[in-house]
């Protein structure tokens, strides 16, 4: 018995299974598909719900029993991994027990998470009014700078060689 294109199909397949990607948060539960500017148009629609969000860091506030993160909401691609390319989906403030090093959650940075939404807060956007959607997080990943250009390029091309 042949063993060779079983062994070559074998590898193959161990390979491509090693370049799917997982996510980087699960969630407990199941999340709800809405986005944070939906969220703050009807935040009683929501109450309790789970999300997995992602986005860009604003800016950190420390009160005196909790840290709130300020974040640019994107999409997330299948690998959970905020897009900014796409466009933005709204703000919303990360709730995180305790205190936080403001270096740890530096503005500019991404973030993606799961969490459950915890109410909303009026506020400000520059001269504007907004309603922040409030997300406890279970869980918060913290992208390295640079993440977005590690997505994984196929290439494909047709040469021809010449030996002389």
């Amino acid at each position: 018995m042949k063993r060779g294109p079983l062994m070559s199909c074998l590898v193959a397949l161990t390979a491509l299974s090693a370049c799917a990607t997982r996510p980087v948060v699960v969630a407990t539960r199941p999340v709800t598909p809405a986005l944070p500017f939906e969220v703050a148009a009807t935040p009683e629609r929501y109450a309790g719900a789970e999300v997995i969000w992602g986005g860009m860091i604003l800016g950190v506030d420390n009160r005196e029993a909790q840290t709130e993160v300020n974040v640019l909401a994107y999409p997330l691609d299948s690998a959970q991994r905020p897009v900014p390319e796409a466009g933005t989906r709204g703000r919303f403030i990360v709730v995180l027990p305790g205190y936080v090093e403001r270096h740890d959650y530096p503005d500019g940075l991404f973030i993606t998470l799961v969490g459950r939404l915890a109410g909303t807060r009026a506020g400000q956007v520059g001269e504007h009014a907004y309603v922040f959607p409030l997300v406890e997080a279970a869980h918060v990943h913290r992208w390295p700078p640079g993440f977005q250009f590690d997505r994984p390029q196929w290439r494909f091309g047709v040469g021809v060689g010449v030996r002389l």
